[in-house]
């Protein structure tokens, strides 16, 4: 009896985090949205771009910040050098000219220089944005109409990725895309939890200072104004590209992030309260994939639990996804079967990353920080925030 309570719970639960709460999210969307007053107002804006070993990435970078259609003597762009070691510096000084500032810190992880580079904004938004994204030309245009709505503290682009080179990579691309549709679809009811971290905007009066070990500070800054009573959204309209990535780089970055979210419950943890409106969202989706894993697990423990023949059959079928996530590494490029085989293996190495996130309670949480490779054929192998 247990076994069979073990094995209807679980998978309910899987089901309803994967696909019935998208679902139910969808219907409440068609209810329930919040449209957000849009007017473009000519406000400052500082663009603040942390940076590690990003040289390979800052040239171009730094033409898309510059050429964004936005009054330019409204932008100050700030490149703040954290420790860098190849020729990030050099690049960032040949932009002096188009007025540019650099900064140079020594090595002391990313919220560090987000915070040294805030505090010597001046501008009314500031657009915080890694180096290896390029922007369209009028992605901060969009980004500032959301302002003009006074309920908005936080404003994130949609970060597109570039055509893929692989089944891999693709694979990595359509879970992103999944991420994407849910958080739009939050931000249209009322707020997401965060912020792409890679290209998003805020009222600066709103920014805290955030603590050196955080590894997610576009969780962390975003939500203490979304406790203030203030909208996290997201603007379609405003995009960055960026480089695909293989399962390997996005299971060590997956790791992180995942790590990121119990740090970021013990330093707001409200979001578990009644302070947090969206409480329902937060358990279905936030901390419902954190616990997938250890649905999976309840499952296969119920499984053998069961009467034969159902326990063989239960274990069979799970056996059966498992092997075809670890043939998929090995079937070659172009058969018909990676249409099934990536998609399976894509969410086992995710469900594994979200079991090694735990890591977070015993080592530092710096050490969980890995740079972010590009495969070769993509833009060579060159790393950056």
């Amino acid at each position: 009896m247990l076994s069979t309570v073990l094995v209807v719970v679980s998978s309910f639960l899987l089901l309803y985090v994967v696909f019935l709460y998208p679902a139910l999210l969808m219907l409440l969307v068609r209810h329930r949205s919040r449209p957000i007053r849009r007017r473009l107002d000519r406000r400052s804006v500082s663009i603040v771009i942390a940076v590690h070993n990003g040289a390979a990435f800052l040239a171009e970078k730094l033409r898309s910040v510059l050429d964004v259609d936005y009054p330019s003597e409204l932008v100050e762009v700030i490149v703040v050098s954290d420790g860098s070691t190849d020729d990030t510096v050099s690049v960032a000084r040949r932009f002096a000219p188009l007025g540019v500032q650099l900064m140079e810190l020594p090595r002391g992880g990313k919220c560090n220089a987000l915070n040294a580079g805030i505090a010597r904004a001046r501008g009314d938004i500031l657009l915080l944005t890694d180096v290896r994204q390029v922007l369209c030309i009028d992605s901060l245009k969009y980004m500032v109409e959301c302002f003009a709505d006074p309920s908005v503290a936080v404003v994130s682009g949609e970060l597109l990725i570039r055509k893929a080179t692989s089944a891999d990579e693709a694979q990595v691309g359509l879970y992103w895309r999944y991420e994407t549709w849910i958080r739009s679809q939050l931000a249209k009811i009322d707020s997401i939890f965060g912020a792409t971290g890679p290209f998003y905007a805020m009222r600066r009066e709103l920014a805290v200072s955030i603590p050196g070990d955080i590894l997610l500070d576009d969780m962390y800054l975003p939500l203490a104004a979304f406790f203030r009573g203030y909208r996290l959204i997201v603007e379609p309209r405003a995009r960055a590209y960026d480089y695909p990535t293989t399962l390997r780089t996005e299971f060590r970055r997956k790791v992180r992030t995942l790590a990121g979210n119990f740090q970021i419950l013990r330093a707001y943890p409200d979001l578990l309260g009644r302070r947090n409106r969206m409480w329902w969202h937060f358990v279905s989706y936030k901390l419902g994939r954190l616990l997938l894993p250890y649905f999976l697990i309840a499952l296969a423990i119920g499984s053998a639990g069961l009467a034969a023949p159902w326990s063989w059959e239960m274990l069979a079928g799970q056996a059966l996804f498992y092997g075809v996530a670890l043939a998929d590494s090995v079937v070659p490029e172009g058969w018909r079967i990676k249409q099934i085989s990536s998609p399976v293996r894509t969410f086992a190495g995710l469900m594994v990353a979200t079991l090694c996130a735990v890591a977070v309670f015993f080592v530092p949480p710096r050490t969980l920080w890995k740079e972010t490779r590009i495969a070769p054929q993509s833009r060579g192998a060159h790393s950056g925030m």
